[in-house]
């Protein structure tokens, strides 16, 4: 074929009642002429408009199937929400709500007031917040206490969170000014105190939630620091990263630093809380309601969707032992490894795999030095990149010259899907 032969953008389209056929067409076109000025045959045009039209209707997000082994995979979405909580944002989203509408008064209402009573209860508070993630969470408590003044930080608390975000950065945002004391290994309750001056507004602890330093390492606890605080007449804000409800090993809780003396505490939605991607911050009356009355916090409101789906998700946190059984993050944290490896050798056994043991992580900057033994299905690697280009895609690890698909990341019912995967892949 010549380029003399190829039809017009009009014509090619003329043969489809999309509306995106005209871009469709232009696009192949132009591909096309690539291909002939190269000596290739561009094929089928007619074709190639079709999937290029697929193409651009499918959903550029798409559940995929998560076989790394990490529980909450940043990448990958982080925490998969309760099924509570996806009826919830069914039920809120299928149609009109009480957002900020109060119907018992006929009045206007507020939309933070939905999940406060159940943050409060849960972490004993005596007020809650909730914005769009924990990083606006500290933006917006810094900006609201400590605009133009002093925020003391310990320097092995000077940590860098996802996609390269970084403490002192959302302290230089939040208009305050930075004072770090100690050392990245060693920091003392006497540093902070040494450091505070008539500019002070407030101390910041930030929990190594993404890291540990081991060895001759030393930080004082949130009790020490508010007695500092306390002495000085200055909060102590808590940004504990991923935050949880419940008692989990070498993890602070949100209530537990609380009742240590914090004042204010912020914490994620998407991570150990397992619920969708929020800033939550609970603590003193006249603190939270600072923050709620700053500008800043309009443009870090929740929507009706993040407020349904952590209603249902702390909804669950109400009986403990419902959480532990319906929060997928909590649920894949403790199941026995015996169930795991009952999944991988079942599907062991349907792809003609092998049985290999593996290692998981919690993920989400969580629990840093946790591994959770487990069991994996060991196939070809070279299905690793045919395998993400299913339909649901499948993301395995590749270990070894083996692709492993970790079991403890993988529903019951997600089985006979990753075999189809494996078996259609093999196939083609």
């Amino acid at each position: 074929m010549r380029l003399r032969d190829l039809p017009s953008v009009d014509e090619l389209a003329r043969a489809f009642s999309d509306p995106l056929a005209v871009d469709a067409a232009r696009a192949v076109l132009a591909q096309a002429r690539e291909e002939i000025k190269a000596g290739y045959e561009p094929g089928g045009l007619a074709a190639r408009v079709e999937a290029e039209i697929a193409a651009r209707r499918a959903p550029r997000l798409r559940r995929t199937i998560n076989a790394t082994g990490i529980i909450v995979h940043t990448n990958l979405g982080r925490a998969p929400l309760p099924h509570a909580a996806l009826e919830r944002v069914r039920q809120v989203g299928g149609g009109y709500s009480n957002l900020e509408y109060d119907v018992t008064a006929g009045a206007r209402g507020s939309r933070h007031d939905h999940v406060a009573g159940a943050l409060r209860r849960l972490s004993g508070a005596e007020a809650a917040l909730v914005v769009n993630n924990n990083a606006a969470a500290v933006l917006l408590a810094l900006a609201a206490l400590a605009e133009n003044r002093e925020v003391v930080v310990s320097r092995g608390e000077l940590i860098e969170i996802g996609d390269g975000f970084r403490i002192p950065e959302v302290l230089a945002r939040s208009g305050a000014r930075l004072v770090e004391v100690g050392t990245t290994n060693r920091t003392r309750a006497s540093d902070y105190e040494a450091a505070v001056g008539p500019e002070t507004a407030l101390l910041l602890r930030v929990h190594q939630s993404n890291f540990r330093v081991v060895g001759f390492a030393e930080l004082p606890s949130v009790a020490e620091l508010s007695r500092v605080a306390t002495r000085h007449g200055i909060p102590l804000v808590d940004d504990l990263g991923s935050g949880v409800l419940v008692e989990i090993p070498d993890e602070p809780s949100v209530r537990e630093s609380l009742v240590a003396g914090a004042d204010l505490v912020c914490f994620s939605g998407d991570k150990l809380l397992g619920g969708p991607q929020a800033g939550v911050v609970v603590g003193r009356a006249e603190l939270v309601e600072r923050l709620r009355r700053h500008p800043l916090q309009r443009a870090l409101r929740p929507d009706k969707l993040t407020l349904a789906a952590l209603e249902g998700t702390l909804g669950l946190y109400l009986d403990p032992r419902r959480a532990w059984r319906e929060v997928p993050v909590l649920r894949m944290l403790v199941e026995p490894l015996s169930s795991v490896r009952a999944r991988a050798e079942r599907l062991a056994g349907l792809v003609a795999g092998t049985v290999e043991e593996s290692v998981g992580r919690l993920g989400g900057g969580a629990l840093p030095l946790t591994e959770l033994p487990g069991f994996a299905c060991a196939v070809e690697e070279s299905l690793a990149g045919p395998l993400r280009g299913c339909e649901p895609p499948v993301v395995g690890i590749v270990r070894d010259g083996r692709l492993l698909l970790d079991c403890r990341t993988l529903d019951d019912h997600e089985v006979d899907e990753v075999a189809a995967a494996v078996r259609s892949c093999r196939s083609q």
